[in-house]
Formats: C-alpha cells, sequence, structure tokens
C-alpha cells in the first residue's frame, strides 16, 4: 500500500477474498497467544501495532480502495473491509466481531465505523459477537452496498475498467449504483430496536440483566442473552467502556491508538490465553473465565485505563 501510493500505474486498490467461502476469517490470535505465553509481549505488540498502521492507511488512502466481500468476514477482516472508501458486499456475507468469546475486545477501528450507528446497534453487535449478513452490514455502516452474488465477477471487471478512467470515483459510483440491490430485513438491527431501553445501562452486566429479561418474553432475543451469558465477563465490560469513549474521540488514528494500547494490555490478560485455548487451540467451546462474574470484575481499573488511553489517544 505504502508502495502503491506514489506508484501514478496504480490507479485504485481492490480487497477481494478469494471464493465465496470468505474475504477473511481475522487475525492470527493463536500466533500472538503463543507469544505471549513465551513472554514476549514486544512481538504481540508489534502485531497490532503493524495491522493497526494498515488499517489507518486504508482509512486515509489517498486513491480510491475498494473491498468486495463475501462469505466469513470477521475481526481483522473488517478492519480491511470496513475503512475501504467503497465497500460492497452481498446479501449472505458474514461479518462478526466475536473478540468477546476469546477474552479479547473488538479493535481495528471498528469503534470509528461503528460509531456513526446507533450505540445500541453497535453495541448489540460487538457485545454478543454474533454473525449477520447483508442487511445488517448495510445497517450498522460496514459496507456501502450489497450487489448479487452472481453478479460479483462482473461488478469485478467493471470495478477495474472504472479505474482505468479519467475520472474514477464517478465511474465507481455509477457502476456500485446499477449494481446495487436489495439486502432484506436488518435482522439483528431491529432487534436492537425494539429493545433500546435494555442499552440505557452503565455497565455490561446491567445490559446484558435487562436483555436476559427481557428475552424471558421475546424469544428473538433468547440467542443474543445465551451469547452474552457465554461471553468473558471482562471482556464484555471493556467493549461497552471502549465503545463508548471511541464515540468521543475524532478520528480513525485517535481510535486505532485506543486500540493499539487497550489491545496489548488485554492479551496479556488471563481470559485472552484462555478464550484463544478454548475457542481456536483445544476447541472444546468451554473457556473458563477469570473472573466467571461480572459483580467480580474490576470496572474501576477498566475505566482508569480506558480514560489513560483516551487521553494519550486525543494528545
Amino acid at each position: 500500500l505504502e508502495a502503491w501510493r506514489d506508484d501514478a500505474g496504480v490507479r485504485a486498490v481492490l480487497f477481494e477474498g478469494r471464493g465465496s467461502r470468505g474475504f477473511c476469517s481475522g487475525g492470527d490470535v493463536r500466533d500472538v497467544r503463543r507469544r505471549v505465553l513465551d513472554g514476549d509481549m514486544d512481538a504481540a505488540r508489534s502485531y497490532f501495532e503493524t495491522e493497526y498502521r494498515m488499517d489507518g492507511l486504508i482509512a486515509d488512502y489517498a486513491k480510491p480502495v475498494v473491498a468486495m466481500t463475501d462469505g466469513i468476514v470477521m475481526g481483522g477482516g473488517i478492519g480491511i473491509a470496513g475503512h475501504a472508501a467503497f465497500r460492497v458486499t452481498t446479501p449472505d456475507a458474514r461479518y462478526a466481531m466475536p473478540e468477546g468469546t476469546i477474552g479479547f475486545v473488538p479493535d481495528v477501528g471498528v469503534n470509528w465505523i461503528l460509531g456513526k450507528a446507533p450505540e445500541h446497534r453497535a453495541l448489540m453487535f460487538l457485545m454478543s459477537g454474533l454473525p449477520v449478513t447483508g442487511a445488517d452490514v448495510l445497517a450498522l455502516g460496514l459496507a456501502d452496498c450489497a450487489v448479487a452474488p452472481e453478479r460479483l465477477a462482473e461488478t469485478r471487471a467493471g470495478l477495474v475498467a472504472a479505474a482505468a478512467t479519467g475520472d474514477i470515483e464517478p465511474a465507481l459510483v455509477a457502476l456500485l449504483q446499477s449494481e446495487t440491490i436489495e439486502a432484506g430485513e436488518p435482522i439483528l438491527c431491529g432487534l436492537a430496536d425494539r429493545h433500546e431501553g435494555a442499552f440505557a445501562g452503565e455497565t455490561a452486566a446491567e445490559i446484558a440483566t435487562a436483555l436476559a429479561t427481557a428475552a424471558e418474553d421475546d424469544p428473538d432475543l433468547r440467542p443474543v442473552s445465551e451469547a452474552l451469558a457465554a461471553r468473558s465477563p471482562t471482556s464484555l465490560e471493556a467493549i461497552v467502556i471502549g465503545h463508548r469513549l471511541a464515540r468521543r474521540l475524532t478520528s480513525v488514528e485517535a481510535v486505532l491508538a485506543l486500540d493499539l494500547r487497550l489491545a496489548t494490555a488485554i492479551a496479556g490478560q488471563a481470559d485472552f490465553i484462555e478464550g484463544v485455548r478454548a475457542q481456536l487451540v483445544d476447541k472444546d467451546r468451554n473457556p473458563r473465565w477469570n473472573p466467571a462474574r461480572f459483580e467480580d470484575v474490576d470496572r474501576a481499573a477498566l475505566r482508569e485505563a480506558a480514560a489513560e488511553v483516551a487521553a494519550v489517544s486525543q494528545g
């Protein structure tokens, strides 16, 4: 990207997956975990630092950047696709930020993107970690338009042709407008809208409790409530604190700086080591969180750390 930025032969940049299985399933957190266990926190920090520098480069790139996504788009994949200037997806694409399942926090600047969506929608997506399809992807502001999967090849060819024109961006806009289709109803966002009041709670514990109570009368909400019950309590509290704090920051660079400090700190904690073990190493899907209860989470320490990193990011 840095080389292409000043290369007159490169008119635009296109990110795409290889086939319909997925665009990107996220970063190699198993490798990060191994480095942490080896005591090499500098290597873990370097991993995140490089990734977030790339995300920031995409967000502020001087040339048109296009992301075409289909299939799985998770974690670091959203960091690539979500910051592109032109974001194309399909109705069946599956987006998720499942960091709570591995004792981590949503990063890659996703809080900058989701900061433009209603807070209750963003928090339901981030806290639950559940995958959403095209309509919700659009409603959350993670993509700009949906095209039919069978039209991806034609759309790609049109993008290449548009990049060869003298005025690239209008040609890209016209092409995408001609290919855009309806993606259906946003299920998760609609559910969040119905239960917006549950997200008025100050803490993740209060939000989770309110959603669990509401789920007793709304079967559609039960998968979300059950997902929250399985997540790391520390991660959920950090998600709420971090997202609300990011909404007060004024640039993607500031949010990514906040992400770097939080990610480095959280990666050194027991829940990250245990969460990656349970989900990706042993794959028993039975993490033992520490602490296991919301009431035992040191929220004051999380707030203090978040306020400190926000002050640094703002500076």
